[in-house]
């Protein structure tokens, strides 16, 4: 199950249980709307409370990142599973985005709102 909303310098994706193809289908249906209208997009992921995913999903979502390889700004993953520590890495790989896993959403939502501070003071 995925709940997706628009915040205001990011999207916030949580992602509970299995994060199955249909769900990344949701995601990219609400990250393409951001991009249409906004160019690029920073992106939260609190994936603490996903359980598994789909080999499916994992296919879609490299073919994603790789097309989108310019879109995102910032991406802050939050779990504590080494093998979501290991996609980012690979992700990391595949896009030209600034990617940070963290433990905690606090942190991850300040690191993500911190970007945004910074380009409105230069």
């Amino acid at each position: 199950m995925i709940t997706i909303s628009h915040e205001a310098h990011y999207i916030y994706v949580a992602v509970l249980n299995e994060f199955t193809v249909q769900d990344f289908k949701e995601f990219e249906d609400s990250v393409l709307y951001e991009l249409r209208f906004h160019g690029s997009a920073n992106l939260l992921f609190d994936l603490s409370g996903m359980l598994g995913y789909t080999i499916d999903m994992a296919v879609e979502e490299v073919r994603f990142v790789r097309k989108h390889r310019r879109d995102f700004g910032r991406v802050a993953i939050v779990s504590n599973d080494q093998w979501v520590t290991w996609s980012a890495w690979v992700n990391n790989l595949l896009s030209d985005a600034e990617v940070e896993v963290f433990d905690d959403i606090d942190e991850a939502r300040a690191w993500l709102e911190l970007t945004t501070f910074k380009a409105e003071t230069e």
